[in-house]
């Protein structure tokens, strides 16, 4: 099967690191897999995995992105993929308006991933057009069926699975621990507290220092990590919370990591993995990667962090917004001798890409025979 993945760029996102990983996954299984988008920092890691990228400018929020329409037209006719599968608005419309551009026996199956609850109105709606959708968590099906004109065999729930092995449950690189140890002294002899996400309001940061000040009134040996970067319009979000931090007195307590390349050395080292989003999550990655580790999280009961907790680590549940409640389960998880964590078939990579391929099959199963 010759597949043509399509998304905005290649950064440091969820849903980038996620097409990078299903793109490999592909090319294990024998499959031909293309990848779509304005490029970016992964697009080395996915052409080293098998995959081939091609760099069009179809991120753009703008009119003049559908200059794009008959470029890309042109490429369904070059490569013929038998699926093409869009994961982002801007470059669906793209994608879309060259595919109905396309004759219907030339046409291949068309696919979308809803990653998020979008905002309903037409620029949205694209996503919904696709012959096939998929869901990544039970909320962000049943917000599509509420919101969106789409029959519920056209849906299909697909989790973001985690590739189990690349976190090296319980295998903590010691040489790779001494270095960071000696760049930030500030962590030995003490609970690490992980909050990973970009910065940007949303994630909760503010509630995360909120937390880490009421946890250190009960233990003094707890210093919190927030790992995340600031994209651009984000850097005076990131004034306001180092502002917070020492408002609290929480200098010494709560390190700002930056943008990490080392996440899988970061939540084994970690004794505590924290989500604080202030609205539902789709579907919540570090939640996941995180248990992979074998790594206990704590996380506000909504969305679809609450799902993957429910389903793998439900000690880890916390009353969404209330900070109090949060600094008390974390100090019972952290306090506790061990952890029973349990990460159902269908978090997994493996399983994301068989059941991925099964929507592929089904749709192209429905498509006229005497395609070229």
């Amino acid at each position: 099967m010759r597949v043509l993945q399509v998304l905005p760029a290649l950064q440091s996102g969820g849903v980038e690191r996620g097409t990078v990983e299903f793109a490999a996954a592909l090319v294990q299984r024998g499959h031909e897999s293309f990848v779509l988008s304005s490029g970016g920092s992964q697009t080395r890691h996915l052409e080293t995995h098998g995959s081939t990228h091609i760099e069009m400018p179809v991120h753009r929020k703008s009119l003049a992105s559908f200059g794009q329409i008959k470029p890309v037209r042109q490429l369904l006719r070059t490569i013929q993929p038998d699926i093409v599968h869009v994961r982002s608005r801007m470059p669906a419309w793209i994608t879309y308006l060259a595919w109905k551009g396309l004759p219907k026996a030339e046409r291949p199956g068309l696919v979308s991933t809803f990653h998020g609850m979008y905002s309903v109105n037409p620029y949205s709606a694209v996503m919904a057009k696709a012959q096939r959708i998929i869901a990544v968590s039970d909320c962000v099906k049943h917000y599509v069926l509420t919101n969106y004109k789409v029959q519920p065999s056209q849906l299909s729930v697909i989790q973001r699975g985690v590739d189990v092995a690349a976190f090296k449950d319980g295998q903590l690189n010691e040489a790779w621990k001494q270095r960071l140890f000696r760049q930030y002294p500030q962590f030995q002899g003490k609970r690490l507290l992980l909050l990973p996400g970009r910065i940007t309001r949303w994630k909760g940061q503010l509630l995360f220092l909120e937390a880490i000040a009421d946890i250190l009134r009960t233990r003094a040996d707890c210093h919190g990590l927030i790992v995340g970067g600031a994209e651009p319009g984000k850097e005076r979000f990131l004034k306001e919370l180092e502002q917070r931090r020492s408002e609290l007195g929480l200098g010494p307590h709560v390190t700002f990591l930056g943008q990490r390349s080392d996440m899988t050395e970061l939540y084994l080292l970690a004794d505590l993995v924290c989500h604080m989003s202030t609205k539902p999550e789709p579907f919540g990655r570090t939640v996941t990667e995180a248990l992979a580790s074998g790594t206990p999280v704590a996380a506000f009961n909504r969305g679809g962090a609450a799902e993957t907790l429910q389903a793998c680590f439900p000690a880890g549940l916390v009353p969404p917004d209330d900070t109090q409640a949060f600094a008390r389960k974390a100090l019972a998880l952290i306090g506790a001798s061990e952890h029973h964590i349990v990460l159902p078939e269908k978090f997994r990579l493996d399983a994301q890409t068989t059941a991925t391929l099964a929507v592929y099959d089904d749709l192209l199963a429905s498509l006229p025979h005497d395609r070229p």
